[in-house]
């Protein structure tokens, strides 16, 4: 897209004018982008903190999951339940505080895709999709960071 004059020219000669541009493309909302940025992780995170806390606050849930993941053949259940589950734990809070979010991402996406692989392979795409979109909610904070409302900002400055 080139813009000349006031005018931005689109592919296939389509041209819309600046004024226009801000309705067509709303341009506008850009200003709001950490605003939503924060929602995102904010929601996201407390989902994952809650999705384990009974995990966590419970022994018995705890050897209920090792079961779940014995069944599909994870090596070592105890350790692996335990081991996503603080992951989990600890993605979740990294993102509610957009505290080393990168990383938190990066550790969302793994711990996703191995559930993708090990577990919701096996049920289909709408089983698999509430993993996939985790995948892609940390692929994008890892790219992205947390912006500019979080610790990751502040440590930064």
């Amino acid at each position: 897209m080139r813009r000349l004059r006031g005018v931005v020219r689109l592919p296939g000669a389509l041209k819309v004018s600046r004024a226009s541009s801000s309705v067509v493309f709303l341009t506008p909302l850009r200003r709001h982008g950490d605003l939503a940025l924060l929602l995102l992780r904010l929601l996201v995170g407390a989902f994952l903190v809650w999705g384990v806390s009974d995990n966590i606050a419970d022994a018995g849930h705890m050897r209920e999951f090792e079961q779940f993941l014995a069944r599909f053949g994870f090596p070592v259940p105890a350790f692996s339940a335990r081991l996503s589950v603080w992951a989990q734990a600890a993605v979740g809070i990294a993102f509610i505080f957009g505290l080393l979010t990168r990383w938190a991402g990066i550790v969302c996406i793994v711990n996703f895709v191995v559930a993708i692989v090990m577990v919701d392979i096996h049920g289909g795409i709408r089983t698999a999709f509430p993993s996939a979109c985790l995948v892609a909610i940390g692929l994008y904070l890892a790219t992205h960071g947390a912006g500019r409302f979080s610790v990751d900002r502040l440590l930064e400055s």
